[in-house]
C-alpha cells in the first residue's frame, strides 16, 4: 500500500514528527530514508525484506555499496547513494566515539566498528587498529588481503605502520568469511608472532578481533592472547 493511501497517524513521517523516531519501526524508518517503493510494491513492503535479506538493521548497516545494488528496488543510483551515504554516517559516527574515548571503555563499540568494516567482505582481510597512549583510535587499517582461507600478514609492515602512527597499542582484527569466528591455531600463532614484533618497538597488542555476519570474537576476552 502506498504511504499517501494510509491513515494520516499511521504514516511514518507524520508519525515521527508527532510522537518522536523511538515510536517509529525499523521498517518505518528505513522506508522514511527509501521515500518510494517499485511497482507492485510499497516502500514499507520493500523496506521490510530489505531488512530481511541482511538481518535487520545491524546486518545492514554492514552492508557495502556491492550488496545494496543487489537489491531490486534500489537499482537507481540516487536512491542507492542516500542509503549508502547514510550507512557510511553511522561508520563514522562510532569512529568518532573511538577517537574520543577509551577503546576498551566500550569493548562492543570496537566489535561493531570492525564488523561495520569487515564482516561482509568476500576475502579475508586483516586490519590493525592503530591507538595512543590512551588507547584512542587513531587510525584503522586495511593492511592485506587474501583468499577465502587465508592472508599473508607480515610482521615487519605491521610494524612500520604503528611507528608512522606513532601508536601506543594495537588492536588486530580479520575476517571470516565462512561465518565462522573461533581462531585457528594459525590465528593464535600469528597473534604471538606479531605481539612479539610489535614488542621490539613498544606497542602493545590489547587485542586480536576476528568478526564474521553478525557476530565478533575477541580473543583477550578468550584469554587467548
Amino acid at each position: 500500500m502506498p504511504l499517501k493511501d494510509l491513515p494520516p497517524d499511521a504514516r511514518p513521517r507524520e508519525k515521527l514528527l508527532a510522537r518522536g523516531p523511538g515510536a517509529l519501526s525499523d521498517a518505518e524508518l528505513l522506508a522514511l530514508l527509501l521515500r518510494t517503493g517499485i511497482v507492485g510494491k510499497g516502500v514499507l513492503t520493500l523496506a521490510q525484506e530489505l531488512l530481511d535479506t541482511f538481518g535487520g538493521i545491524a546486518g545492514l548497516l554492514h552492508a557495502d555499496l556491492d550488496d545494496v545494488k543487489k537489491i531490486k528496488g534500489l537499482g537507481g543510483p540516487a536512491k542507492r547513494a542516500e542509503l549508502v551515504a547514510v550507512l557510511e554516517l553511522a561508520r563514522r559516527a562510532l569512529a568518532e566515539q573511538l577517537r574520543e574515548r577509551e577503546v576498551f571503555s566500550t569493548p562492543d563499540a570496537v566489535k561493531h566498528y570492525l564488523q561495520l568494516h569487515l564482516a561482509r567482505r568476500g576475502h579475508e582481510v586483516f586490519a590493525v587498529l592503530f591507538l595512543d597512549s590512551q588507547n584512542r583510535l587513531l587510525a584503522l587499517e586495511e593492511l592485506f588481503r587474501g583468499t577465502l582461507t587465508q592472508t599473508s600478514v607480515y610482521p615487519r609492515e605491521v610494524v612500520l605502520h604503528a611507528l608512522q602512527h606513532k601508536a601506543a597499542a594495537v588492536v588486530l582484527a580479520h575476517n571470516h568469511p565462512s561465518g565462522t569466528v573461533q581462531p585457528s591455531r594459525a590465528d593464535e600463532a600469528l597473534t604471538q608472532t606479531l605481539k612479539a614484533a610489535l614488542a621490539l618497538v613498544d606497542v602493545r597488542v590489547l587485542d586480536h578481533v576476528i568478526v564474521g555476519p553478525g557476530q565478533a570474537l575477541s580473543m583477550a576476552e578468550k584469554g587467548l592472547l
